[in-house]
């Protein structure tokens, strides 16, 4: 279906492996389907007792989205548009197929995972992260959210971590991801290859045996050299005490408030991140959904969020297109010098942040209604 997605079954194990390493891996529609398609098919066979998703390159598993795609599409406008709400739709599907996927999905989050990375690993029975792992939902800095099911696994980290996870978009490592529950295990990228080996010849009786036999090597491995501490831990305290406020302006003005030298620098330079280099209106937006999102399923708020996105691209006309302006100032015109809706946080509205959430957004059939059924 598409070169840059490569399956195969060796022994019991399908593996799916991204091969687009020179756009870190990036998803197109294609590439979706292409991941849609193989694990449709293995769900039936009994062939296949396991999934393992890895990709190609040193860089990383997934960088996100092709959101050069999404700029190009809705830059054309017309009918061309209902192809990028056609992405979603397939996506936001495999994502939720992933979490509900009745074999073991084994996701090695290697290198760069971040937005549609964390789509498709996040649902994952084991997520393995090496050194190299670098995770991040960035989407603020280009003018969009935390989608394919972020507002859910942000919802449900301890405290208030998925709001500033999600509002700053701040990237961390390994040892981050294990304590917070976005990761299971940590183990060395040069012993992935012998993993896969592994579980590929190995006389597996059922599909909990194929997930034992991962998640055992990846224990019993020696511990990476050069494994970075973490540092959300630390920092748990002072994050919920910032970001457990009522809306974006009061956060920062609670982090500008913040006189303890131990935290004073870190909260200076969160503010500073938050105003200067985030999308005002997607930062308070963001704040929004993952809040409501702790009321919701996964399949609930992927429908949530699909309605965003039509917001985020103004596909209904009423919410303009910072996604749009975003992704042209920071991945396609370079200048990085977006042109925001709205130049300060203090200066979006209520109402601005309620449309992305209001019985509007919907106009048509939902096509993720049967999601969860």
């Amino acid at each position: 279906m598409t070169e840059f997605v490569r399956t195969e079954i060796r022994g019991r194990i399908g593996f799916i492996t991204l091969a687009r390493p020179k756009a870190l891996n990036a998803l197109s529609h294609d590439m979706i389907r292409a991941i849609a398609s193989a694990l449709h098919v293995w769900r039936d066979d009994p062939q296949v007792l396991g999934v393992v998703l890895q990709g190609e390159g040193e860089k990383g598993l997934c960088a996100g989205g092709d959101i050069r795609y999404f700029h190009e599409v809705v830059s054309r406008g017309g009918e061309a548009t209902a192809g990028i709400m056609d992405f979603f739709t397939d996506e936001y599907t495999l994502n939720y197929t992933i979490a509900t996927y009745p074999k073991p999905y084994i996701a090695l989050m290697d290198g760069v995972v971040m937005g549609g990375g964390m789509g498709i690993s996040q649902g994952a029975a084991l997520r393995i992260v090496t050194e190299a792992t670098r995770m991040a939902m960035p989407e603020t800095a280009i003018g969009l959210f935390p989608d394919v099911g972020g507002g859910f696994f942000l919802a449900n980290l301890a405290g208030h971590l998925g709001e500033y996870l999600g509002m700053t978009g701040t990237v961390f490592g390994a040892v981050d991801a294990c304590e917070i529950g976005l990761a299971d295990v940590v183990m060395p990228r040069a012993s992935l290859p012998a993993l896969c080996e592994q579980l590929a010849t190995g006389d597996w009786e059922d599909g909990d045996a194929v997930l034992n036999a991962a998640r055992n090597f990846a224990r019993e491995s020696l511990p990476p050299a050069g494994l970075a501490q973490g540092k959300l831990a630390a920092l748990r305290d002072v994050i919920d005490t910032h970001f457990g406020h009522a809306d974006a302006t009061a956060i920062l003005h609670s982090l500008a408030r913040e006189a303890r030298c131990e935290y004073a620098g870190w909260a200076q330079e969160t503010e500073d991140l938050l105003r200067n280099k985030r999308s005002p209106l997607m930062v308070c937006v963001t704040l929004e959904q993952v809040r409501r999102a702790r009321k919701l399923s996964l399949a609930e708020d992927l429908r949530e969020e699909w309605l965003m996105m039509r917001c985020v691209f103004n596909l209904d006309g009423r919410t303009g297109a910072e996604g749009v302006e975003g992704i042209r100032a920071l991945v396609v015109d370079k200048d990085h010098a977006p042109r925001w809706q709205h130049a300060r946080i203090e200066d979006v509205k209520p109402a601005d942040v309620a449309r992305f959430f209001d019985g509007e957004r919907g106009g048509a059939d939902h096509p993720l209604a049967t999601l969860g059924e």
